[in-house]
């Protein structure tokens, strides 16, 4: 159990440096702190935001041996959270785009480790499928990267997918590309374990909605209910909320949007909507993704494209009769086996797009000591760990954040780039 997580380097995307301080496992060890209020507390570093971003920036801000408040208005992982709901895919192919081909990968072992020291079931490997028609530019490139970085994978013709997933009617699709070790977190159990591992370390989380900050310039504490936290630095890590925290640096290039998500119960006795005879799929063609059952939960499939936006704390999160219309027509013809499956649950989260999916990690221009993190974009979650590393490394050591992930590229016009 007590299995410690390798200190890495990011190979070849100097943008990202830095990763875990100390072990999972070593920080178990320690116990939990004594509460105490926050009234009279100063912290280092306060954390605004415990999804899955905050989370783990949090931790590793904890390891490395600084004092470290996480603040979230309605608790770690939430229904009205981008990193609450079931489920998260975790996969290395992203096209051409190395840098998160990179950072999942990275992250991987870390999820892995979180697993062993929690005992709580965070990973389950599925195998990763990215279904593809004719010439596929993304799929393509996406084959390409993940022989450069050396990421197990396969190419699979059509033949073979029929041979492998009988289950499966693929139509429009000619070939895939295959992600063995690639699979599925079970996404709000994760946060709340890395939570949980945060305050074993001393960390501190606190309940309550943090105000915006008032004066320019450096900030020396935020108000958070009735109470002042102090802190000598911020990260606002607060996906979906940052437009409202600084409506006017990101009101208009954060973009929450409406995702529906559905369930399906699978026949009795029938496996073949599990592991291992079903992994994690996508069809970006079609925007349209799932997971195997898991737990019982049922087969999972959700909507890839853009919905309209989204309030997440007012939000009504039923699902509407046009998508549930479409995504059964997809399973019937794509999963003739479930034509007449029920749906036996549904969600409705959001996602936290910035204008062209890439990540926000960068100093807010008006308050020196304030870092904003976010920009998910409903690819964000399995990054967690790698990306908390990376800003535990800009807020400790200084320097710039990569320009990808700059304010200065953030648009106020949406033009998805990143898949």
């Amino acid at each position: 159990m007590n299995q410690k997580v390798s200190r890495r380097t990011f190979v070849g995307a100097a943008a990202v440096a830095g990763t875990t301080g100390a072990s999972l496992a070593q920080i178990g060890a320690k116990g939990s702190s004594t509460a105490r209020s926050v009234k009279g507390d100063s912290f280092d570093v306060a954390v605004v935001g415990a999804g899955v971003f905050g989370a783990w920036t949090a931790w590793h801000l904890q390891t490395r041996g600084l004092r470290v408040a996480l603040i979230d208005a309605y608790g770690p992982g939430s229904s009205r959270a981008s990193s609450g709901g079931e489920t998260r895919i975790t996969r290395m192919g992203y096209g051409s785009q190395e840098i998160y081909t990179r950072m999942s990968w990275e992250s991987l072992p870390q999820w892995k480790t979180l697993q062993r020291t929690t005992d709580e079931r965070i990973f389950h490997e599925t195998g990763m499928l990215f279904m593809a028609k004719d010439r596929d530019a993304l799929t393509s490139d996406t084959f390409a990267m993940l022989q450069k970085v050396g990421i197990p994978h396969e190419k699979v013709d059509l033949s073979e997918l029929v041979a492998r997933y009988p289950q499966i009617d693929f139509g429009p699709i000619t070939w895939a590309v295959s992600e063995p070790q690639s699979g599925v977190l079970f996404a709000r159990r994760s946060v709340q374990a890395v939570v949980r591992e945060f305050e074993k370390a001393g960390g501190r989380m606190i309940l309550g909605k943090a105000e915006t900050p008032t004066i320019d310039g450096a900030i020396t504490s935020i108000k958070v209910g009735d109470q002042a936290v102090p802190a000598g630095k911020f990260v606002f890590a607060c996906g979906p909320w940052l437009g409202k925290v600084f409506p006017e640096v990101l009101g208009d290039r954060i973009f929450p949007t409406r995702q529906e998500v559905f369930y399906f119960g699978v026949p009795p006795g029938d496996n073949r909507f599990g592991p291992p005879k079903m992994p994690a799929w996508i069809d970006f063609g079609a925007e349209i993704y799932g997971i195997p059952d898991l737990e019982s939960k049922g087969f999972k499939v959700a909507i890839d494209k853009h919905g309209p936006k989204f309030d997440p704390d007012s939000g009504e999160r039923l699902v509407t009769a046009e998508s549930t219309a479409m995504v059964k027509q997809f399973v019937a013809e794509r999963f003739p086996a479930l034509k007449d499956a029920p749906i036996v649950g549904t969600e409705v989260c959001q996602y936290e797009n910035s204008s062209n999916g890439d990540f926000l990690v960068d100093r807010h221009p008006q308050h020196s000591n304030v870092w904003l993190v976010g920009g998910g974009s409903g690819h964000g979650f399995k990054h967690g760990p790698s990306l908390g590393a990376y800003v535990a490394d800009r807020v400790t050591k200084g320097g710039p954040t990569d320009p990808k992930f700059s304010l200065a590229t953030k648009e106020k016009v949406q033009a998805r780039a990143v898949h």
